[in-house]
């Protein structure tokens, strides 16, 4: 408790401090514009510290809407192929080299906890851990379903194909967010883990996967040679799925007293990338739209995220009551 609250007293020093320095540099901007008396050079020194104070105001607010309590932890990212064999599957993949390339672009470290390769091409599922600054902030809208349509490289004919995959995002459960989990509520499988075009990874059941029997919920890992290890992260991806469990029902609550219009959860789909017969990305929830999709799948999705993130800063109450 007292490591949280020295947490939160720091960070509240850290916001206060830093609108005070804007508040400041903006009083002094405009006395020294109101001293420059046709100056030019003056002028325009003062246009350019303002345009300044502007971005970092931006950027202040931006970091208002990652104040919830998970916000700062990092996070898991499960990708599973929908529907469609090869194709789904290549689109999983691509979905996963995306949010690959947007973390390495904000400096964060990826890495895979367990995959299922596809048959051919892609894979059927993945699970990658993120570690970064406001790695689950920044994420925990893109739960859902995308959706893309392109004229298929695996199809002779070039016909154009719709392919889905989903995508499920879960904070990194610190010390600071109690769950509690009885070994007597869910079922411990071992197996051998294996990667593409069936290689063994190695020859003991390394291999873990978790299935809790209340709610359904299964997670797995395999990353590790040690069994030890694998349990050791299985636990922790189970504790997580159980409190974002907890957060999405606080969150359809909260929605449902607010008569919001945009539902946002598992199983609806949430954004199209359409690569013929034109190019356009668009958010089906903030109405956010991108005419390079292949900038978007190279990770440039910060304007999706902050879009996403402004219109759901009404569901950190649901995030704090949880918790």
């Amino acid at each position: 408790m007292a490591q949280k609250l020295m947490r939160e007293r720091n960070e509240l020093d850290g916001s206060l401090s830093a609108y005070a320095d804007l508040a400041r540099d903006f009083e002094e901007t405009v006395e020294l514009a109101e001293l420059a008396e046709g100056d030019e050079d003056l002028v325009a020194e003062a246009l350019d510290t303002l345009r300044r104070i502007k971005e970092q105001a931006e950027g202040q607010e931006l970091q208002t809407l990652l104040s919830g309590e998970a916000d700062r932890c990092d996070t898991y990212l499960d990708i599973n192929a929908g529907a469609g064999g090869t194709e789904s599957q290549d689109w999983a993949n691509m979905l996963l080299r995306m949010y690959t390339r947007w973390a390495n672009d904000h400096g964060m470290k990826c890495s895979l906890i367990s995959e299922s390769p596809g048959e051919e091409a892609g894979i059927k599922s993945a699970t990658i851990e993120i570690k970064g600054k406001n790695a689950f902030g920044w994420l925990k809208t893109e739960s859902g379903v995308h959706r893309l349509v392109r004229i298929s490289p695996f199809d002779a004919n070039a016909r154009r194909h719709t392919s889905f995959a989903s995508v499920w995002v879960y904070p990194v459960i610190d010390e600071s967010i109690e769950i509690d989990v009885s070994e007597k509520d869910v079922r411990i499988d071992t197996y051998r883990a294996s990667g593409a075009g069936g290689q063994h990874v190695n020859t003991t059941d390394s291999a873990v996967r978790i299935t809790h029997e209340e709610t359904g919920i299964v997670v797995q890992c395999q990353n590790e040679r040690s069994q030890h290890k694998n349990r050791a992260t299985a636990w922790n991806m189970l504790r997580a799925r159980l409190y974002e469990l907890e957060l999405q029902k606080r969150q359809a609550e909260a929605q449902q007293a607010a008569d919001s219009k945009t539902e946002i959860g598992w199983g609806h789909q949430i954004r199209s990338y359409v690569l013929q017969p034109y190019q356009l990305v668009k958010d089906l929830r903030t109405k956010v739209e991108s005419p390079d999709p292949g900038n978007v799948l190279d990770g440039d999705l910060d304007p999706f995220l902050t879009a996403a993130l402004a219109m759901g800063v009404g569901n950190r109450a649901a995030e704090d009551e949880a918790s």
